[in-house]
């Protein structure tokens, strides 16, 4: 029989690798899953003196997630017509679009016609493939519906695509807006101020209040602009290399949660992305216990969420139910909680998850909408008032010169 190297996590998010002897890969992947690990990756052990070196290949990059989810709905529909894997990713490569997808698809091929399975070809590319496309790929490979699941991966990332596109677009004309109301500030402060603050010196006129707080700020922001670039620069870089501390990474996603109007923003995007991956994996095939562990690798953007996870995963691992385990973090709302709880006793998991998602979608939606309505004009009166207070600030000693000159 041949020998297998594997590498797995166990519960407690340790990772190592050991190696085994039995007649498939399938039944040693049970075999791992059964123990309660989460299967990172099997490969068939090749040694001996004389044993082939492996060959050193370039990785994929990223591709746009509309991409993926064209590519997934293609190798589906090829797949359930009835063409050969291999001949389906081939073809798909070679016509792909996104030249990155285009050489990650020719080596897939590859590793696949040389006795890999479509997981074991895929999860060569990292940069390319999530974690949520991995577990979900074994999954229909292992339940024998690929097709299916490739149908269900295509749905899931147009909708996470989707999501992103109309944030962009939310934010996308305040911040157009943004910066060109601060160019314009700018322009003011430093171009037409210190013109006027000449004439007014040259008549000496005693200034309004408005006026000589105007031109102060212009004085100081003319002579030490370069002071004050670098100063900004140098506190960028400073508060980046904070966040990347442990501790400074924790208290600034920590801060995101909890920031006034913006936090239950961000708090139901998370929610929104979570539940519906958790609903696709289950819907899947995908065990809970691979589920959430592959939730946790996926959340890497927010420490708060993914340090809640582990612990998920972990009292899942010891025999609670998901319910109480997403309670018991203190980081998951009541709401939340108790559909699941719901769902448990009901047998409907993966449909109540899939309502909890659309619940929180629908809230970032009604978010975003309010948020576009209002910005806009906010934005036009702030910068409005703030030229008005220059303009003000240089018309009332003209105003008072023209009296002296009457």
């Amino acid at each position: 029989m041949p020998k297998y190297t594997y590498k797995v996590r166990d519960e407690q998010g340790k990772t190592f690798t050991g190696s085994y002897t039995t007649d498939s890969k399938d039944r040693l992947r049970a075999a791992l899953q059964n123990k309660g690990y989460l299967v990172l990756d099997i490969t068939e052990a090749t040694g001996g003196l004389f044993a082939p070196k492996q060959v050193t290949r370039k990785r994929g990059g990223k591709v746009p997630g509309h991409v993926l989810a064209f590519f997934a709905e293609q190798l589906s529909t090829l797949i359930a017509g009835g063409v050969p894997l291999v001949r389906a990713v081939s073809l798909l490569g070679q016509y792909a679009s996104n030249p990155t997808l285009g050489m990650v698809l020719t080596q897939v091929a590859h590793d696949i016609s040389g006795g890999q399975s479509l997981h074991e070809a895929l999860s060569q590319h990292p940069k390319t493939f999530s974690h949520v496309w991995l577990s979900l790929v074994q999954a229909g490979e292992v339940g024998g519906q690929i097709a299916d699941t490739l149908m269900q991966l295509s749905i899931y990332t147009k909708t996470q695509e989707g999501m992103k596109s109309k944030i962009i677009t939310a934010i996308t004309y305040p911040s157009i807006l943004s910066v060109a109301s601060v160019g314009v500030l700018i322009y003011f402060i430093v171009g037409i101020v210190p013109t006027f603050a000449q004439i007014f010196e040259d008549f000496n006129l005693t200034l309004p209040l408005l006026t000589i707080i105007v031109l102060k700020v212009s004085s100081a922001i003319t002579n030490h602009a370069v002071a004050i670039i670098l100063s900004m620069v140098a506190l960028f870089f400073a508060f980046r290399f904070y966040i990347h501390t442990p501790n400074g990474r924790k208290r600034w996603h920590a801060f995101l949660l909890t920031m006034p109007l913006f936090g239950n923003f961000l708090k139901n995007i998370y929610y929104d992305r979570m539940l519906s991956t958790l609903a696709t994996l289950l819907r899947s095939g995908v065990t809970i216990l691979n589920a959430i562990g592959v939730l946790e690798e996926s959340f890497d953007g927010n420490v708060i969420i993914q340090n809640a996870l582990k612990q998920v995963r972990a009292d899942v691992a010891a025999g609670k139910s998901i319910s109480d385990s997403f309670a018991a973090t203190g980081v998951f709302p009541g709401l939340m909680t108790e559909m699941m709880k719901m769902g448990e006793e009901s047998g409907k998991l993966p449909s109540i998850i899939q309502t909890l998602s659309k619940f929180y979608a629908d809230n970032v939606d009604q978010f975003i909408a309010r948020f576009s309505a209002v910005i806009d004009p906010i934005l036009i009166v702030g910068v409005g008032v703030l030229i008005g207070i220059i303009v003000a600030s240089i018309f009332l000693p003209i105003f008072k010169l023209s009296q002296i000159g009457s």
